[in-house]
């Protein structure tokens, strides 16, 4: 008996962590609906974000708190501002300062710093005397302040600047490649691209491989092939720094589900890693596919084909303006964990795969579906991708709204 007590009570934290809400705002007004379509929390507020670590902020009488997936206030609104939560921590204004609380709202005490920034990957900045380091969530130092720049960290490795040469870091401050490089990009299965003076190439163990002829590399997201431009054109190389795909295409993005979207002339189709037009480039514009085997593609207005290039969702909607799509981030463009973000006639909703809209209802504003996690799970949950860089000086937005990340050195 007692087992199976244990094994309902895992069961229901599975279920309770594995919830999702999506902001919505209809009728100038916010509220929160599943993947079923149903609104959990009915549209109330007039400002409120995302659900983060179980928890979302938002404003009542000119002031922010938190609720809970349930509506219930966790947090009473008596901040000037809020920031989400992320890995237990959430940055607030209080009394015109900007400090950290947990998730019982909790003031914790940091080290001192010329600027308060958000926690992502279970870290977040501090600055001191103009030099950037990290603080855990206990508020412990874990990279005293040494580094001109550190970028968003993104699963785990954040690039940085010393001395106007970048390198690469992890979240317990070890340097993994060296402050050495004019340019650097994200770090993937232990290898980065960089430039070194006006060459191109990869680095992996510590060693600088120039890649032939290269005059920009895109970072490595998803598979082991990344674009690189060669005289004007694009191809892919591989982790090696081999052009494994020649450059002769005008455009191209990542490869996933072993296809890339490619552009020949101003059309867009799809190639396999042999180089083979998968599916021939008819389109205006196309995206990454996603992990369900749906790629975005544009004639006048976007719609979706799957992998045999069979359209499956009509082209008659808008989607969202960033980025590029990948299994370990949330992409912008394209379906995220089985619904995708959709513009219609000016209202926003969210599709199935088989194209039916998620509780056949359109809004005026409509943000991603984020993980509701349970509050006591928190400091378990795995770290979300960061928004912040150390180099703004601007305060926590607070707008619904996510801005998108800024550009990579």
């Amino acid at each position: 008996m007692k087992k199976l007590v244990i094994f309902l009570f895992v069961c229901c934290i599975q279920f309770v962590n594995s919830q999702e809400l999506a902001l919505v705002k209809k009728n100038s007004k916010i509220g929160y609906i599943s993947k079923d379509g149903n609104f959990k929390i009915e549209p109330q507020y007039k400002a409120a974000k995302s659900f983060s670590n179980g928890l979302a902020a938002v404003e009542d009488g000119g002031k922010w708190g938190f609720i809970d997936t349930k509506g219930t206030w966790v947090i009473p609104a008596t901040f000037s501002d809020a920031k989400d939560f992320n890995s237990g921590i959430a940055v607030v204004q209080k009394d015109k300062e900007w400090v950290y609380i947990n998730t019982k709202g909790e003031v914790q005490k940091a080290p001192a710093t010329e600027k308060v920034f958000d926690f992502n990957d279970g870290v977040a900045f501090i600055r001191q005397n103009k030099k950037v380091g990290l603080i855990n969530t206990k508020m412990a130092i874990v990279l005293e302040p040494k580094y001109d720049q550190i970028k968003e960290f993104e699963n785990g490795f954040a690039r940085v600047e010393l001395n106007k040469n970048w390198g690469i870091i992890n979240t317990d401050g070890k340097e993994l490649v060296e402050p050495a490089y004019a340019e650097i990009g994200n770090y993937f299965k232990n290898t980065t691209w960089a430039r070194k003076d006006k060459t191109f190439g990869l680095v992996s163990g510590g060693k600088f491989i120039p890649v032939d002829g290269a005059e920009k590399i895109w970072d490595f997201e998803i598979q082991d092939l990344t674009y690189a431009k060669k005289n004007g054109k694009i191809g892919f190389i591989d982790l090696k720094g081999n052009w494994v795909i020649l450059p002769i295409y005008d455009k191209a993005k990542a490869f996933s589900k072993n296809l890339a979207p490619v552009c020949v002339g101003s059309k867009w189709g799809f190639i396999n890693p042999k180089a083979e037009f998968v599916i021939p480039p008819t389109y205006s514009d196309a995206e990454v596919f996603s992990s369900n085997g749906l790629a975005p593609v544009k004639e006048k207005n976007w719609g979706f084909i799957n992998e045999s290039g069979k359209l499956v969702i009509a082209t008659q909607y808008g989607i969202t303006a960033n980025g590029i799509i990948a299994f370990f981030f949330k992409q912008d463009k394209g379906f995220i964990d089985g619904v995708a973000r959709v513009k219609n006639e000016g209202k926003w909703g969210f599709l199935r795969p088989d194209g039916t809209v998620v509780g056949n209802q359109w809004f005026e504003n409509a943000e991603l579906f984020s993980e509701a996690e349970k509050r006591a799970a928190v400091a378990e949950v795995a770290p979300e991708k960061p928004k912040t860089e150390t180099k703004s000086e601007t305060k926590p937005a607070t707008k619904t709204v996510k801005k998108p990340a800024g550009k990579k050195k």
